[in-house]
């Protein structure tokens, strides 16, 4: 499919792309939102650019991992606007600022309930199996990196504590872990 028809797609025609493995359709996904989804990381975290980032990163890289629950009766906006907002939760626990959650809350869930329909299970489990095997293949400092955020969900912080590494190595080294894994991910779709 030329790159421009990927445009008119509407966002549930693309996921389901994007869970048959095409990585242009989960990229069109990407790009609608990615704006969007900056702009409200950078207004929850007082425009901390560097946390925004983070923020956007994890976000999608969640979306990616669990693009086979999305329940297509919710607007995919919802969907990842939900992802994007827990993702900022997450970060505020572990940070444990004095913000209050509660406030943060206004939106009710939209995540889908456990009755996942069969397909979709057997989607997430190869969905896991391919994560797994990517993980496996990153240098052993990236994947002990990669699987302290984002299978254990560490802060930064906790990271640098447990590896005994500065903050800004820590950092670079998950920069650097998140690019490998996503290009992985996409090489292994193609």
């Amino acid at each position: 499919m030329e790159i421009g028809k990927y445009i008119i797609l509407s966002d549930a025609q693309l996921v389901v792309l994007a869970l048959d493995g095409d990585s242009v359709a989960f990229e069109t996904l990407f790009k609608r939102y990615r704006e969007e989804i900056y702009a409200l990381c950078m207004g929850r975290t007082s425009g901390n650019k560097e946390d925004a980032d983070d923020l956007v990163q994890d976000t999608f890289v969640k979306v990616y991992l669990n693009l086979e629950k999305y329940d297509p009766k919710y607007t995919f906006g919802q969907w990842i606007y939900t992802i994007a907002r827990n993702t900022f939760i997450d970060y505020v626990r572990r940070r444990r600022d004095n913000l209050s959650i509660e406030a943060l809350s206004h939106t009710p869930s939209l995540a889908p309930t456990a009755d996942e329909e069969p397909d979709r299970r057997i989607i997430s489990e190869q969905h896991g199996v391919q994560i797994e095997r990517c993980m496996a293949s990153l240098p052993e400092k990236y994947r002990q990196m990669a699987e302290m955020r984002f299978i254990r969900e560490l802060s930064y912080e906790e990271i640098a504590a447990q590896v005994g590494l500065p903050i800004g190595t820590v950092k670079t080294q998950i920069f650097r872990a998140r690019e490998r894994l996503c290009k992985l991910i996409t090489e292994n779709e193609n």
